[in-house]
């Protein structure tokens, strides 16, 4: 199967959605720039599990035009309010499973301080705005539907399987 992917540049922003595996020396290299002093790179794994649960792995979708468009919107912000050199962001769509990336972040900046500070930020805001939805599934258990911000819950969403006859 080919590997799908979606992606939007302007200026020193970078965003993306794929259903490929993530590679960070890529991003990082979009990011690199003789004015920084720092690169910071956030990697975002599929971990085992969920509150006591053994997780088998995530399934994420997206809104595609939209995620890229409001992952864009973030990646330029931090660059006015950081002073960054460059931020790309690229998130994975479809399966993720234990150990592999979901999403990675990487910013440059002339010091290491706005770096830290901007990918941090960067990541919240994409996790509390971006259009994407996570799906856990659980060894031995219903799938759940979850925000895509840490700790929070999912709810389970009953499937009607009824004719309408």
């Amino acid at each position: 199967m080919e590997s799908q992917s979606a992606e939007l540049a302007k200026d020193r922003c970078y965003v993306a959605l794929t259903h490929g595996h993530l590679k960070v020396q890529e991003i990082m290299d979009r990011v690199r720039s003789p004015q920084a002093g720092a690169i910071v790179l956030f990697a975002g794994t599929t971990r085992d599990n969920f509150a006591g649960k053994p997780v088998k792995e995530l399934q994420y979708s997206a809104y595609t035009p939209l995620a890229l468009k409001t992952m864009l919107s973030i990646c330029e912000r931090m660059i006015a309010r950081h002073g960054l050199e460059s931020i790309a962001m690229i998130h994975r769509l479809g399966t993720v499973p234990i150990g592999e990336e979901s999403i990675l972040i990487a910013v440059s900046a002339p010091h290491r301080q706005a770096a830290w500070m901007a990918g941090e930020e960067a990541l919240e805001d994409c996790k509390r705005h971006v259009e994407v939805w996570k799906r856990e599934e659980f060894e031995g258990e219903e799938g759940v539907w979850r925000a895509n911000r840490d700790g929070l819950p999912g709810q389970k969403i009953a499937e009607d399987h009824e004719d309408a006859s």
